[in-house]
Formats: C-alpha cells, structure tokens, sequence
C-alpha cells in the first residue's frame, strides 16, 4: 500500500475506485465499505483509492472541545487499511481552509481534477463537504457531468452490520470490551511509551510498565482490570492491565499500568501496545497493601483464565 500525506503528492491514476470518510476504528460497517471497494475495482480492473482527513474536523473546527475521544490513531488506521488491501491511502490535513470547501467543489477539485476518480463508493447516508451538505443525490447530479460512476452500500447492508463508531465508543468507556471487540472485527489496542511509576506494583510482587499514552485524542476505556495481550519488540506475552486513579494509594491522576507475566526486564522508555481481550472487573477501593495483594493474586487466576479463552 502507498501512503500519501496529502493530496498533491497523489499522482493521478487511470481507472481509480475512490472511497472517502474519517473511518475511525475501521469497524465492521467500514470494513464492508472496503470490501465492495476491492470488488468493484477488481471487477473494473482499476487500484483502490481510500482518502481520508487528519486531523479530525472536530478537532479543528471546534479546537475548546477536549470530549472528542478516537477509537484509532492515524497509525493504527494506516495499519489497518494496509492490512485490508488498500492499494493507495490518501492522508490529507483537515483545516479551516478545506472545511470551506462546497460539496461540488470537493467533487471536481479534488476527486475529478486531483484524484481522477472514474469510481465512488460510499457508505449509506455519507455526507461530506462544508455544512455536510454532500449526499448521495448530489453525487447522482455530478456523476454524469464528471464522468464518474457511483456505487452506494445499501442501506440494508449497513442496518444487517448495525455498527457505528459511536457504538464502540460507548462500549470502550463502559469497558465492555467483547462487545467493542465484535463490532471492530479485531481486537482494540492501546499504543503508549513505558514510564517510571512510583513501582509499589514491585513490592507486592507485581511490578507494572506505566504507560503513557501520546496521542491525547486516543480514546482510553473505561476504570478497570482487563486481561490483554502485551506487544513488545514484535513478541507477544500475556498480561493484566489497570485503568483507574489508583484508590489505595488515594490517586487523582488517571493510570494505565499493565503488570507482564512472566516477565523481568527493564523496559523504561520503550513503545509498547496492549491488546484487550477481556474485562476482569471494575476498579475498587480497598482496605490496604495486603488487600490488594489479595485481590490481584485472584486477578491473576482469572486473567490466565481468559486469556487461554480467546487467545
């Protein structure tokens, strides 16, 4: 797959079957988008062409509003698409400037005039341009003027899926993570650098990798203890991760803290993913040191539990 960072740097192409959205979280309902795109341009012998924004227009065109939580990092889509197929993934920067655009003017100056789509595939009930007020029966009017075919999902395609990115946000803020895992279609995962911690984790014999996560719009999922997959140098080990504000230890700051097992290195200041799996419980307060010690013993057995489950 070629990745593109905006697009000029796309060079027009002869038989380009074109798809357009923020795709956040590549889920299910995007995933059918995809595959018909792969279809048609197989049938029409053309290369799948994805473009996509970055940043998310929300976060340019209302920058106060901090509540905007993404399922994916630009990373993680462009792993994502590259691991569906796509033949060319267009990135290009979301500003003021562009969101100005008109609908008709996105059509010819970008898709027609910059792209050379001759194919547009899009998902039902898409709209796009400034106001959004780009639809499907707009796209009607301007195939035929700029010689374009255009292909919609059916509706009945995307209510069978019954997916939206506003699902799985839900899901991941109550922490249900097998539901957020199903309508993703993979596993949702968590990227960050390992930082030093105040290491108590180490003296009841379950020292943790504190992570901090970059990317301030990844979404983080809901207070609790899962059991996840750790990423690590392209090795893989199990684990049990922690969210939450610490209450034995009276914490106020959010922690993402994930305990290895069967691990003893020293890995500050290295990248490392977690990948979920399953929820093992809420967050509680307890008592003290020995209580957590305690609990986590039986956090442990449940964690190896699940995760020779749905590993």
């Amino acid at each position: 797959m070629k990745v593109y960072h905006s697009i000029e740097e796309f060079k027009k192409i002869d038989n380009g079957v074109v798809t357009i959205g923020t795709f956040d979280g590549v889920h299910l309902g995007h995933q059918k988008i995809i595959s018909s795109l792969k279809q048609i341009a197989k049938n029409k012998h053309g290369e799948t062409i994805v473009l996509t924004l970055h940043p998310h227009a929300r976060m340019v065109l209302y920058p106060d509003d901090t509540d905007l939580k993404l399922i994916t990092s630009i990373e993680e889509r462009v792993a994502l698409f590259k691991a569906f197929g796509i033949d060319h993934l267009i990135i290009h920067p979301f500003t003021l400037e562009f969101s100005r655009l008109s609908a008709t003017e996105f059509v010819r100056d970008i898709l027609i005039n910059k792209i050379g789509t001759k194919t547009l595939v899009i998902g039902y009930d898409h709209h796009f341009g400034r106001h959004r007020e780009g639809t499907f029966e707009l796209l009607e009017e301007l195939a035929p003027v700029y010689n374009f075919d255009l292909e919609e999902i059916p509706e009945q395609d995307v209510n069978d899926i019954a997916v939206s990115s506003t699902k799985i946000r839900t899901a991941l803020n109550n922490g249900e993570i097998t539901t957020a895992n199903q309508f993703l279609g993979y596993d949702f995962e968590l990227t960050g650098t390992v930082i030093k911690g105040q290491q108590i984790g180490k003296t009841i014999g379950y020292p943790t990798a504190n992570i901090f996560v970059q990317d301030t719009y990844k979404l983080i999922p809901g207070d609790g203890i899962y059991a996840v997959m750790v990423r690590l140098d392209k090795e893989e080990f199990k684990g049990m991760l922690y969210i939450g504000n610490r209450p034995v230890f009276k914490g106020i700051k959010q922690s993402v803290e994930v305990n290895i097992l069967d691990f003893d290195r020293e890995i500050y200041g290295e990248k490392i993913t977690v990948i979920f799996k399953n929820r093992i419980r809420d967050d509680m307060k307890l008592s003290g040191i020995d209580e957590l010690k305690l609990q986590i013993d039986k956090d442990k057995v449940e964690a190896i539990k699940l995760l020779f489950q749905t590993y």
